[in-house]
């Protein structure tokens, strides 16, 4: 089960590890997006910090961890198809053994926020 945060990234812990995106919204406030900065492996996250960029044909946006903890992978396909960041499900990076930060929400409490 997904959880959002305030700032329109999604977090969903699968087999130990959280993967993150942006969600839909988000997706289609940027448009078309045309470079991802990924996060190093390795490299430490904090919730509700920056840890990686989207570029769109609109702006640059941060997006901020919804975990904190370390990188443990990349979605290398999103160097290549960077347009992928903004699809349904697709992850950005994961993090194993993360800390979740407070005041993430369910599915239907993130849609009711952005009516």
């Amino acid at each position: 089960m997904k959880q959002y945060t305030g700032t329109h990234e999604w977090v969903e812990l699968r087999d130990g590890a959280a993967y993150v995106g942006i969600s839909a919204h988000a997706a289609h406030e940027l448009g078309e997006i045309v470079y991802v900065d990924l996060p190093e492996p390795g490299a430490a996250v904090t919730a509700g910090e920056p840890c990686c960029e989207l570029e769109s044909v609109k702006a640059v946006a941060e997006v901020n961890s919804p975990v904190s903890g370390v990188v443990d992978a990349v979605n290398e396909e999103l160097a290549d198809s960077p347009e992928k960041a903004g699809e349904e499900g697709v992850w950005i990076y994961s993090v194993s053994s993360p800390v979740l930060m407070d005041g993430l929400m369910s599915e239907a409490e993130y849609k009711a926020s952005l009516e």
